[in-house]
C-alpha cells in the first residue's frame, strides 16, 4: 500500500541560511477553529488538546485540519473559541490505530498536524478574507 498525501501551497519560501542538509518537517498554518477544542490528560497526566482547524483556499473551500497539541499550548488551547483566527507552527505526523469493523480490526493511518505554538490573531487569518 502507497499513501499519498497532497498539500496546496498558495506560496512557498524557505527562511534565510537554509541549506538542504537542514530539510525539516514543519508546517506554518493560518486557520479558524472550527469545533470547541477537546482538553483532556492521559493516562500519565500529560495534557492534550485535540483542534480542527480550517484552512481557507481557492474558491470559497477550505481543508479541515485535525491538529494535537501538548503540555502548556495544549493547556492555552482549551482557552480558544469557534470562530478563532489561528497561526500554528508544526509537524505533520503520522500514527497507525486498529479499527475495529465488527469482529474484524482493520489498520488504518490517521493524518494530524502536531502544533509546536498555536497563536490568536487579532485579524482573520487571511487578508481580505471575512470568517
Amino acid at each position: 500500500n502507497r499513501l499519498v498525501l497532497s498539500v496546496f501551497a498558495r506560496e512557498v519560501s524557505f527562511p534565510d541560511g537554509y541549506e538542504d542538509s537542514t530539510k525539516t518537517n514543519q508546517i506554518y498554518l493560518d486557520g479558524y477553529l472550527c469545533k470547541p477544542p477537546v482538553y483532556r490528560k492521559t493516562p500519565l497526566g500529560r495534557e492534550i488538546s485535540d483542534l480542527t482547524l480550517a484552512v481557507n483556499r481557492r474558491y470559497g473551500r477550505a481543508d479541515y485540519l485535525p491538529c494535537i497539541c501538548w503540555g502548556a499550548v495544549a493547556r492555552a488551547c482549551a482557552e480558544l473559541n469557534v470562530g478563532d483566527a489561528l497561526r500554528l507552527e508544526g509537524r505533520f505526523q503520522s500514527r497507525g490505530y486498529l479499527k475495529k469493523l465488527g469482529e474484524q480490526s482493520i489498520s488504518r493511518v490517521a493524518y494530524e498536524v502536531s502544533a509546536m505554538s498555536v497563536e490568536r490573531l487579532e485579524e482573520p487569518a487571511f487578508a481580505g478574507q471575512t470568517k
